[in-house]
């Protein structure tokens, strides 16, 4: 199922395998308008939760180190989530040829995507507020 060790003979796009197709420019600009909206931004919020953590784990006393595990915790996850949905965004693209030879295209929105990401934040953000009201006791 995830298999990406031989992608490029199993993606098709206009009867060629995927790594030796060439791309119009439209093709081009959509693959690029589709890494810088979501390869891009999960990249940029997990390096910056990482950042965070650093700084918190850094700066602040021992009271704060569970604060910034959680930070850290959370950029995995967000990382974790971005190759996830790159794997997913080859599937999009191109059509997939299946173990029975025949050719298939299928659409995939990224709800699966938002539903975990979604629940990661809120899972972080309330565990980020219980860890918050523990530190006045």
């Amino acid at each position: 199922m995830f298999e990406t060790r031989n992608a490029g003979s199993h993606y098709r796009l206009r009867l060629h395998r995927a790594r030796s197709v060439i791309l119009s420019p439209s093709e081009l600009v959509e693959i690029r308008a589709a890494q810088r909206t979501f390869e891009g931004a999960y990249i940029r919020t997990s390096l910056s939760q990482f950042s965070f953590a650093l700084v918190v784990l850094k700066i602040f006393t021992s009271e704060f180190y569970s604060i910034g595990a959680l930070f850290a915790i959370y950029g995995a996850g967000v990382l974790a989530v971005s190759a996830f949905r790159r794997m997913e965004g080859n599937r999009q693209f191109f059509s997939e040829v299946g173990e029975d030879g025949l050719s298939r295209k299928r659409f995939r929105t990224s709800g699966n995507m938002v539903i975990v990401l979604t629940s990661l934040s809120v899972a972080a953000y309330v565990t980020l507020l219980i860890l918050t009201l523990r530190l006045d006791n």
